[in-house]
């Protein structure tokens, strides 16, 4: 379902949950990024979890951090965009939780195959509720590649919404497919392919 332009996004962009650098941020959108890193790299680097047996725990914990660093919601409803008016209340739950649960298991991949890249952070800016963090990855072999994180404050917290990478967004690549898929066939098309998808990596997950 998800085409290989689309993958490449979400690759990068979850590598960087891995690849924390130590420049200063500007403010506290940057400053709470780079604490979820930090979590991050604890978690992946924590021995402890690094035993036989202890995978699906890790993995786990890894998720939870995920689920504390971007908004899903709010992700969700921009990659259905006009289509997240009709749906009901219902249908937006089972959305939202399967729209997550395959960013979050994309995450999780990239973090278990992540190969060594840097993040240096660019500072952000901030208007109102909505902020953008600048940053690029810096490859092994020294390419630099921009990032930047849209934000939300949620309360006392600042939330990502989306990615976009070399000015390609992740919520774009997203709501394009989302749409063809919805206008060629139908929402439950939709739906359904997400189950499948979901279905194929809890197969995976289990020989691992």
């Amino acid at each position: 379902m998800i085409s290989r332009p689309c993958r490449v996004v979400v690759g990068l962009t979850m590598i960087l949950a891995l690849a924390a650098g130590r420049e200063a941020g500007a403010g506290a959108p940057t400053d709470q990024l780079r604490a979820q890193i930090d979590k991050v790299l604890k978690t992946v680097e924590d021995p402890e979890l690094k035993k036989p047996g202890k995978a699906n725990e890790r993995r786990e914990a890894v998720r939870r951090i995920a689920a504390d660093t971007f908004d899903f919601t709010e992700m969700s409803k921009r990659a259905l965009a006009r289509h997240w008016q009709a749906r009901t209340p219902a249908e937006r739950d089972e959305f939202v939780k399967l729209f997550t649960d395959l960013l979050e298991r994309a995450y999780v991949s990239r973090i278990e195959s992540f190969g060594g890249e840097q993040i240096a952070y660019n500072g952000d800016s901030i208007e109102g509720d909505a902020a953008l963090v600048r940053t690029k990855i810096i490859t092994k072999q020294g390419t630099d590649i921009p990032v930047d994180y849209r934000m939300l404050k949620r309360n006392d917290r600042w939330l990502a919404y989306d990615v976009v990478i070399e000015g390609v967004g992740l919520i774009n690549n997203y709501r394009t497919q989302f749409n063809k898929i919805i206008q060629t066939s139908s929402y439950q098309a939709l739906v359904d392919r997400m189950k499948n998808k979901q279905n194929e990596l809890l197969q995976d997950g289990k020989k691992t």
